[in-house]
């Protein structure tokens, strides 16, 4: 993938990104949505319920008109019928003979029921009711049929309504929820535009945060958090590029000074000592340059390759061996007790190899090598007998090419980075590192890690 310089900064191309909907038409559409869904179920139910209501009105006006007329036909002894508005009437004897009709059913013939219900008769929509009677001791059935053409009108225009109010009612509601949500989007899209505006020199800059403790001041003061990071960063960032710069210009300027030295006035120098300059400084650079590499390694990844049971008694005796065949301090291993931790041994080798040297440099004629555990914790200690570090110093020491006032300074056997590159081990292992005031008078560094389980000696 082609890489594009921009203001001096290596940029990779933005992928192209799909155009979607916002969130302000996603969330409209979905309230509508579900809205519109309830609306309809609502209306289709509340149309049949009032079909049903005005049915069942004109059914309970059929069946009293009934009642009546055949109360009418028992007092009278006559089985002529009485006209009743809209009504269509039929009596039949026992044996479904028809007796008598009202004018407007003279042609028809009304179907036997025995509960009122609906039917289509010549081709209107009826309620059809049947009433037996006794006229002078005969037995006779009335048959009475009335037009549902109010109810259906009336049922029409309610649906009709329903289906001119669920949309208009749809529309608004799909605008205040519009309104709402702009409104409520509008604080996150000003932060989002104050964030974008902010340059690679601007990480000073915060957006501004309301005063209500809701999701958007929340966002707000986590923006204005990460940005706080980010600053801290860019500047630990450029603190470090300018300490590593300068660390590595001193061991490539002294080479090139001994070289042009070398070439002006070569009686000047042999060729051996102009060697042993280069090696030293070399062995100097090639520290740094993998101390930087390791630092980079452990901030990106933790450093860690593979975790397994460490024998951590094991590690402590191996580097007090390598200290005494250098013969510089004496080393003391008699706290060295059996302890075992999960972690990379070739890491924590690394650290307390860092630790030994530091204390070694600083040490006026001993150091002192401690394992035990503790608890659910293996301490690791590292003790020596200099000068010391004072109290107001001691969280300093963990930086990266922190330069202290006292004799504990980097001196020409450090790099600087030493005691950052232990910090970052012994956080990447789970564990804490502190300074304190020794027993021998100098230093100690305690290193604490979590026991592995079944810890012993090995």
């Amino acid at each position: 993938m082609a890489l594009v310089a921009k203001s001096g900064v290596v940029q990779a191309p933005r992928e192209k990104r799909r155009r979607g909907l916002s969130v302000r038409i996603r969330t409209t559409l979905a309230a509508t949505l579900v809205v519109g869904v309830a609306l309809t179920v609502g209306a289709v139910v509340f149309a049949n319920l009032v079909e049903d209501a005005f049915v069942g009105n004109v059914a309970t006006t059929a069946q009293r008109d009934a009642e009546s007329t055949t109360s009418l036909l028992e007092s009278s002894g006559a089985t002529r019928l009485p006209e009743i508005n809209n009504a269509l009437q039929q009596l039949y004897d026992a044996s479904g003979v028809l007796v008598a009709s009202s004018e407007d059913a003279v042609a028809l013939e009304l179907p036997h029921v025995d509960t009122p219900r609906r039917a289509l008769i010549d081709g209107v929509d009826h309620i059809l009711v049947a009433d037996p009677t006794e006229i002078a001791g005969v037995a006779y059935e009335l048959r009475l049929a009335l037009p549902l053409g109010d109810a259906l009108a009336a049922t029409q225009t309610v649906t009709q309504l329903l289906l001119i109010g669920v949309p208009a009612l749809l529309l608004v509601i799909a605008l205040v929820v519009w309104l709402i949500v702009g409104r409520a989007l509008r604080p996150v899209e000003t932060i989002r535009r104050e964030v974008d505006a902010i340059g690679p020199g601007e990480l000073d800059r915060r957006v501004a945060e309301p005063r209500t403790d809701d999701e958007v001041g929340r966002l707000a003061r986590t923006m204005n958090r990460m940005l706080g990071r980010l600053e801290s960063s860019a500047k630990a960032q450029r603190r470090f590029v300018s300490d590593a710069s300068h660390e590595l210009r001193s061991p490539l300027a002294s080479i090139r000074q001994h070289a042009e030295l070398a070439h002006a006035h070569p009686e000047t120098i042999d060729v051996a000592e102009l060697a042993s300059v280069v090696l030293e400084e070399g062995a100097r650079l090639q520290d740094l340059v993998e101390s930087l590499l390791l630092l980079t390694r452990l901030d990106e990844n933790g450093g860690l390759a593979a975790r397994e049971p460490v024998d951590l008694d094991d590690v402590a005796l191996a580097d007090a061996k390598r200290l005494r065949e250098l013969g510089a301090v004496e080393v003391d291993t008699s706290g060295v007790a059996a302890a075992r931790v999960d972690g990379e041994a070739r890491m924590l080798g690394r650290a307390l190899r860092n630790l030994t040297d530091n204390a070694a440099r600083h040490a006026r004629s001993r150091i002192a090598i401690a394992v035990r555990v503790r608890g659910g914790e293996v301490e690791l200690s590292v003790d020596d007998d200099g000068a010391g570090i004072p109290e107001d110093q001691r969280d300093k020491v963990f930086e990266r090419f922190v330069r202290l006032d006292e004799g504990r300074a980097r001196d020409a056997g450090g790099s600087g980075l030493g005691l950052a590159i232990v910090a970052e081990i012994v956080r990447a292992h789970g564990g804490t590192l502190a300074v304190e005031e020794s027993p021998l008078g100098g230093a100690r560094f305690v290193i604490k890690l979590p026991s592995a389980s079944g810890s012993g000696g090995g």
